[in-house]
C-alpha cells in the first residue's frame, strides 16, 4: 500500500483516478486545487499524480515549488502533447506524463510501477572516466561536481551505463526503466534523454549516443 496525492479541478477525473488505484489497496488524498495541500504534509506521499492546467496554480508550477521539497515520483496529467510542453515538465523534475483521455488500467501500471521502482536498492558505483555513477546514493558525478538530474534521468543513464555499449530501444528503456512496456510512450524516453544531453553538454562530455533507427547506447 502506498499514500498517493491526486490533484485535479475535475471531480469525475478525482473520482475515476481514486477509484481505480483503491483497487490496488492505495490510501488515496484528493483535492481539486493544489493551493488546497497542506506544504507541510508534502513528504507523507509516496508518490504525486498532478493535473497540468488547473485554474489557481498550474501543474508546472506547482512541481517546480514542491520538487525540491519531494524525493517521490510526479506523475501529470495533461490534455497537451505538444513537445516542448512535455520537456519542460519532465525538466521540472516530473517523472511521467499520461495524456488524457488515459485509460484507467494505464495509469494503475504507470502507478504501481513507479512504486516498484522506489523499493529497488543500489549498492555499488559505476565510473568511466570523469563520470562516476554512485549507485547507492543515486547520483552522477562529473570530476566530482553532482549533475542535477531528475530521478527518472538519473535511471536512465544508470540503466545504459550499466549495459555499457549495448544498444536499446526508446521502448526497451521505457520498459526497463519503470518496468513497464512502454509500446506508445517512446516519447518520453526521448524527451528525458534531451534533457540529460543538455545537462551533460554543461560539462563538454556526451556519452549516450543515437543509433538511427534502433535507439540509445552509452558509449
Amino acid at each position: 500500500m502506498a499514500a498517493i496525492l491526486v490533484i485535479d479541478d475535475e471531480c469525475p477525473i478525482l473520482e475515476l483516478v481514486k477509484n481505480g488505484l483503491q483497487k490496488d489497496g492505495h490510501l488515496i488524498t484528493a483535492y481539486t486545487s493544489a493551493a488546497q495541500v497542506p506544504i507541510d504534509k508534502l513528504n507523507r506521499y509516496d508518490l504525486i499524480i498532478l493535473d497540468i492546467m488547473m485554474p489557481d496554480i498550474d501543474g508546472f508550477s506547482y512541481c517546480d515549488k514542491i520538487r525540491p521539497l519531494v524525493d517521490c515520483p510526479i506523475l501529470f496529467l495533461t490534455a497537451k502533447t505538444m513537445e516542448n510542453d512535455i520537456t519542460f515538465g519532465l525538466g521540472l523534475g516530473a517523472d511521467d506524463y499520461l495524456t488524457k483521455p488515459f485509460r484507467i488500467a494505464e495509469l494503475r501500471a504507470r502507478v504501481n510501477a513507479h512504486l516498484r521502482r522506489e523499493r529497488r536498492e543500489r549498492h555499488t558505483a559505476l565510473t568511466f572516466d570523469r563520470i562516476k555513477i554512485d549507485l547507492s546514493a543515486k547520483e552522477l558525478r562529473v570530476d566530482h561536481t553532482p549533475v542535477p538530474l531528475t530521478k527518472s534521468e538519473y535511471l536512465i543513464c544508470e540503466y545504459l551505463a550499466g549495459n555499457k555499449g549495448q544498444v536499446f530501444s526508446k521502448e526497451q528503456i521505457y520498459e526497463a526503466v519503470f518496468s513497464l512496456e512502454g509500446d506508445s510512450d517512446s516519447s518520453t524516453i526521448s524527451t528525458h534523454i534531451k534533457n540529460i544531453r543538455a545537462k551533460l553538454n554543461k560539462f563538454g562530455i556526451q556519452p549516450i549516443a543515437t543509433v538511427w533507427g534502433i535507439g540509445y547506447k552509452w558509449e
